[in-house]
């Protein structure tokens, strides 16, 4: 389908009529999608209707389809939940019920529906869609409608905005909801570390996922997770003693607390449940670890919606509009979804058969299949996690020679510990030798640089600011010293993570090249700043945190003015 960039000047919604639902399980971010598709759809001088209460409200009609104003969206951009209801509704799934809500759309003239939902409530939509012809002829025969009517409104527009905190929907690489939900599970990891920590405790999460193990695995990157268990990755026969060995060798090395994480539909290689319980009574049983087990339950589904929630469901509901309004008989539903940074459209039902593809493979055993096809970002996700989660044993680690630095400039970010700890566990990896500089290319200049290893990075990836220190100093006028700690260290490669004083620094490293040899070689520049300014990069590592902070102060703002 078309990708490019759509101008909407020209584009005129006057005498089209749109409805907006939300269907199946709520998540956070709905109400910005909704938001988003009655100013988008006013906008173009379209007439916009909410459907309350789901797919049931349409088959109700009457006061459960009512046209809104510009106004009737003010303040539920921050609001979680859905506020026109979801509801799961058996009379829809009949041809009966589908007759109804046909004729209750007709009356108001309604041919453009936006449904914000899971694979399910798009199935159904889609459904709707192929039937609607039917439907209206069959009305006009019962003497419902006239034939003015069937001609007028002869065909329905279905497009879709998957909003689900699972993550579990092929052809995106976000679902609305996904990054909320993964902000509450970070908080409460953030909070039982600190007891864990007190206590030398090991603990269990059991986070939703019952047939998409997104949530679990990561949330397992972004805290660091000793193990985690997942429906798509099943562990291997003998997992139980290898995670205990992993375990036992993270406390050997001072490790005072332990985390697994458990996804609800987590599974054995023979398709058999891992409960959180059951891991629980393994490790007590097997290491004696005074352990807990905490289930999250509805809370990741609850609270208010992250920034970048709000800004994808947003830009979801304004794209969804501009497919409704370029729909013709013949253009197949489309559900809008994120492909990198950007808002595209997807045929419908080639995204839901992919969807339904994942389970059938999961089903079949066929669980590396399975993990293709929930798409790039999944994947690249569990690559990553097994990559940082496990040391291989020195024998087995290749010998390169490679020394590679690392060092942070300008302000600090969050985000930039957890780039440290990847950037050196991956060059361990590789057989490389990582060294840290502390206090940026000044430090450099002052010989404080030193080799780090793998476990002298354990724990940095929920740290703010910089561990190393950052400064904003650039390296023209320590040149001389840095190329000479460079010969020194016999440094091979340099890493810069910073913003714009990172990029600049790289910059004059590079125009140095022809006084100073130590600098021919490879510099990596890796962009970290909660501005968002520099070029490359869609986003920075420190961006998306300082949004989330400026949207719970001004919430905080707004609930003291309130009192």
């Amino acid at each position: 389908m078309d990708h490019q960039p759509k101008f909407f000047e020209n584009l005129s919604g006057t005498g089209k009529a749109i409805g907006v639902l939300t269907s199946g399980g709520d998540a956070q971010g709905m109400n910005a999608a909704v938001r988003a598709v009655v100013r988008m759809g006013i906008y173009v001088k379209a007439k916009v209707y909410f459907v309350y209460e789901g797919y049931q409200g349409m088959v109700d009609g009457g006061d459960n389809i009512v046209e809104v104003s510009w106004e009737s969206v003010s303040s539920i951009l921050q609001v979680g939940g859905t506020v026109i209801g979801s509801a799961r509704c058996k009379s829809f799934r009949t041809r009966e019920g589908r007759l109804q809500a046909a004729y209750n759309l007709v009356q108001r003239g309604i041919t453009n529906l936006c449904v914000i939902g899971g694979d399910g409530s798009l199935t159904g939509a889609n459904l709707f869609r192929e039937e609607w012809s039917g439907l209206l002829e069959e009305l006009a025969q019962k003497g419902k409608i006239d034939e003015e009517a069937v001609k007028k409104y002869a065909y329905l527009n279905i497009v879709g905005m998957v909003g689900s905190i699972d993550n579990d929907f092929c052809g995106t690489d976000m679902t609305i909801g996904t990054d909320s939900a993964l902000h509450r599970i970070i908080e409460v990891v953030d909070a039982i570390m600190t007891t864990a920590q007190s206590h030398q405790r090991t603990f269990v999460l059991e986070v939703m996922g019952r047939h998409c193990g997104y949530l679990a695995l990561v949330s397992a990157l972004a805290c660091g997770a000793d193990w985690v268990f997942i429906p798509e990755y099943p562990p291997e026969e003998g997992w139980e003693d290898s995670m205990c060995v992993k375990l036992s060798e993270n406390r050997a090395r001072k490790k005072r607390l332990n985390i697994i994480i458990v996804a609800e539909g987590a599974i054995d290689c023979h398709n058999k449940p891992i409960t959180s319980e059951k891991v629980k009574d393994l490790v007590v049983q097997r290491l004696g670890f005074d352990t807990r087990v905490t289930i999250l339950g509805h809370v990741q589904r609850g609270g208010t919606p992250s920034a970048f929630d709000r800004i994808l469901a947003s830009r979801m509901g304004v794209e969804a509009v501009l497919a409704l309004l370029e729909g013709t008989p013949d253009t197949p539903a489309c559900v809008v979804s994120l492909s990198g940074n950007q808002a595209v459209r997807l045929p419908l039902m080639e995204c839901v058969q992919m969807t339904q593809e994942v389970q059938k493979a999961m089903d079949e055993g066929r669980f590396v299949e399975a993990v293709r096809l929930r798409g790039r970002s999944f994947e690249n996700n569990l690559n990553t996690y097994k990559l940082l989660s496990q040391k291989k044993p020195d024998a087995e680690l290749p010998k390169t020679n490679f020394n590679v630095a690392v060092l942070n400039v300008g302000a600090p970010a969050a985000g930039m510990n957890a780039a440290v700890r990847a950037a050196v566990r991956v060059g361990i990896t590789e057989g490389h030798k990582m060294f840290a500089v502390i206090d940026g290319f000044e430090g450099f200049s002052r010989g404080k640089i030193k080799e780090i290893s793998w476990g002298d990075v354990g724990g940095w990836t929920g740290q703010g600011g910089s561990i190393l220190g950052t400064k904003r100093t650039l390296p023209a006028k320590y040149l001389e010293k840095i190329a000479d700690q460079m010969r020194t260290n016999n440094i091979n490669a340099l890493m810069v993570i910073g913003g714009f004083e990172a990029y600049e620094s790289c910059l004059q490293l590079h125009e140095a090249r022809s006084r100073f040899e130590e600098f021919c070689v490879p510099i990596c520049v890796l962009p970290a700043t909660i501005s968002n300014n520099v070029p490359g990069t869609d986003f920075s590592i420190g961006a998306d945190t300082a949004l989330n902070a400026i949207v719970e102060n001004y919430l905080f703002i707004r609930v003291k003015k309130l009192l």
